[in-house]
């Protein structure tokens, strides 16, 4: 029992340490970040309700966790061959994709919510 909790937090610190990571040296995070705050202002002058906070923040969470996937992935390509590869462009091409399709969806909720309480 006591190397189960012993692991668990071991696993809290290594993920906190990959947080921090992509805060510290992504571009692509930080701007998410600024958004999700900017998002998160509006919800409190908007008053919005629970449900659209609840959509609101799965939203951030699903874009930011989208953004730090493709971010691995484009590090395990480059580690794996530095080097231009048509294969690894395709992977880091579909890991770009995948962001940009939540991205696109993130937008669309967005407007969802705040088009009706600004127009």
């Amino acid at each position: 029992m006591k190397s189960f909790i012993i692991n668990r937090i071991r696993s809290i610190r290594y993920a906190f340490k990959g947080a921090y990571l992509l805060f510290k040296n992504e571009a692509s995070i930080q701007t998410q970040a600024i958004i999700a705050v900017l998002t998160t202002i509006a919800g409190f002058y908007f008053q919005i309700s629970p449900t659209q906070w609840t959509i609101q923040l799965l939203t951030i969470a699903a874009i930011m966790g989208v953004e730090g996937m493709n971010t691995a992935i484009e590090e395990i390509a480059d580690f794996i061959h530095p080097d231009h590869h048509e294969k690894i462009g395709k992977i880091k091409d579909l890991a770009a994709g995948a962001v940009f399709i939540v991205a696109i969806v993130a937008i669309l909720i967005g407007a969802i919510i705040y088009f009706p309480k600004i127009f």
